[in-house]
């Protein structure tokens, strides 16, 4: 997957056919908007495309293997840069950035003023629009210097136009950082640009907004292939894979449902999203501390993570019914670790009702203060009580139910196989029991929308993304489509809101094909 962001001169190969016509409007709409705002066109536009994660929910963090495919809806950035006369009028030593929006009522105009060997300021306190652009700049204005130390960046002029819902569960977040940082590379002729390298900048890039994120979104955003979904690793290094989905009868077929509460996780991510970070990281630190193991610093946000503890549990030389398996990489030898990192969990980290700060940092060897310093102070959290136990479960057993829808997906029998949506579904509900018992990330709203499109006749129904509200995705027979989008509309939407529109009703549920990752 290490290969050149495609570029293209259609936007026909981007999106379903039947949305192209839609997509052929708004994509002159927003170049017609460009051209009344800043009086020309835009040099490019960068595209970056949500995403579902079909399995595989709240692990990339600790660097286990994530399931996700890409979506149509997505982030556009048109950029202009000023010409040479423009940009150095107002002095050599500053750029000036222009940021607009298609949707001006909600998002409205700013200018910000960056020194010419400096950075963007990112205050991550207030939830700011333009932060997700500023991010990916400086992303990409670090990766150019490390090719040249004297890079100094270019005045532009941007407008950006996006319709991955926010705060739904379908990374809007990273497609905006991505498609950003994808066009202020191409604005000063980065070319080609590789997709590894955008996306290991974005994942770095998005924590500047306050979030912990561990790298599914991002990779998902940049590496998807139309029609197949995406195997991402993140130990030893980020690789992703492009898994085709088998030709059964009835198609595999996912639908997408909104819960329309919205659970944007850079505003929640004090007691939601960054203190599961943080939890999984002290579940690592804990399980290793009495296994007498000496954790390495790894890619994980907070530097150590479950996926660590496995190596290094594995790598001094322990076996599984005798069986060494500190060079092991089959499959089933993965998954045997899986099971024995899992089974120590409970006799481990044993205490029902979490522990306290104190009683980690007794733990750990280490003062309160030092505590939340190391593994508090770059992203603070807020709770009294950690729940290590109840998370490393999650991580492992989820980390497991990865394997084996990879399986299913790549065995050359599941054509053949009678059953191989139901267990695909069924893994996919074991998840959101997952989530809903041991990761406390799903919300009244999610589990509703899961029982009625299972109980309608869904193989499977989940939260995707980081939960706490946003979206579902299920899988459904093709010839049930209907049947279960209007159970939804009648037995979750218009009970909720019984005057809801038609256009929302359009909005809440979509069946979603597998779409295309980042282009130009």
């Amino acid at each position: 997957m290490d290969e050149p962001v495609p570029v293209t001169q259609s936007i026909e190969s981007l999106y379903p056919d039947a949305n192209i016509p839609a997509q052929q409007k708004r994509w002159q709409n927003l170049m017609a908007h460009f051209e009344e705002k800043y009086g020309k066109r835009p040099l490019f536009v960068a595209r970056s495309p949500g995403r579902v994660n079909l399995i595989g929910e709240h692990v990339d963090y600790s660097l286990y293997e994530v399931l996700p495919m890409a979506i149509s809806t997505d982030v556009l950035v048109a950029l202009a840069l000023l010409d040479e006369e423009e940009d150095r009028k107002g002095g050599d030593e500053k750029a000036v950035i222009t940021m607009l929006n298609t949707n001006s009522h909600k998002h409205r105009a700013s200018e910000c003023t960056i020194p010419r060997g400096g950075r963007a300021e990112i205050d991550a306190t207030q939830h700011e629009w333009t932060s997700y652009f500023k991010a990916g700049f400086n992303g990409a204005v670090g990766l150019l210097r490390r090719g040249n130390a004297n890079f100094s960046p270019r005045s532009m002029q941007i407008l950006v136009d996006g319709n991955v819902p926010a705060g739904g569960g379908l990374s809007s977040s990273a497609a905006f950082v991505c498609a950003s940082a994808l066009a202020v590379l191409r604005a000063h002729a980065r070319e080609p640009v590789m997709k590894k390298e955008l996306v290991e900048l974005a994942i770095v890039s998005e924590r500047e907004v306050g979030v912990n994120s561990g790298g599914m979104d991002q990779s998902a955003s940049v590496f998807s292939i139309k029609g197949d979904a995406l195997r991402v690793s993140f130990s030893p290094q980020l690789d992703a894979a492009a898994i085709p989905f088998p030709k059964v009868e009835p198609p595999i077929t996912f639908m997408i449902a909104q819960s329309f509460v919205t659970s944007d996780k850079h505003v929640t991510a004090p007691r939601c999203y960054n203190l599961r970070v943080v939890e999984c990281t002290l579940a690592a630190e804990m399980m290793a501390k009495t296994l007498a193991l000496q954790l390495q610093d790894d890619s994980a946000p907070l530097a150590r993570s479950l996926r660590g503890l496995q190596h290094v549990y594995y790598g001094r030389g322990n076996s599984v019914d005798g069986t060494d398996l500190t060079t092991g990489n089959s499959s089933t030898t993965y998954k045997t670790q899986l099971e024995t990192m899992l089974s120590m969990v409970s006799s481990i980290l044993d205490k029902d009702d979490g522990y306290t700060r104190e009683e980690i940092a007794m733990a750990l060897s280490m003062s309160v203060s030092a505590l939340e310093e190391k593994y508090m102070s770059k992203f603070p959290v807020n709770a009294t009580r950690f729940m290590l136990g109840k998370r490393a479960q999650h991580v492992f057993s989820e980390a497991l139910r990865v394997v084996a829808f990879k399986e299913l997906l790549q065995d050359p029998a599941s054509p053949t196989r009678s059953d191989l949506l139901p267990r695909l579904g069924a893994l996919m509900n074991e998840t959101q029991e997952s989530c809903r018992e041991a990761y406390e990330c799903s919300c009244p709203e999610l589990d509703e929308l899961c029982t009625v499109a299972r109980d309608a006749g869904a193989y499977g129904s989940r939260l995707t993304g980081a939960g706490w509200g946003g979206c579902t995705v299920h899988l459904v027979p093709m010839d049930k489509v209907s049947y279960i989008r209007d159970a939804l509309i009648q037995k979750y939407y218009r009970l909720r809101e019984p005057d809801i529109t038609e256009d929302k009703l359009q909005e809440a549920v979509i069946v979603s094909e597998p779409g295309q990752g980042s282009v130009m």
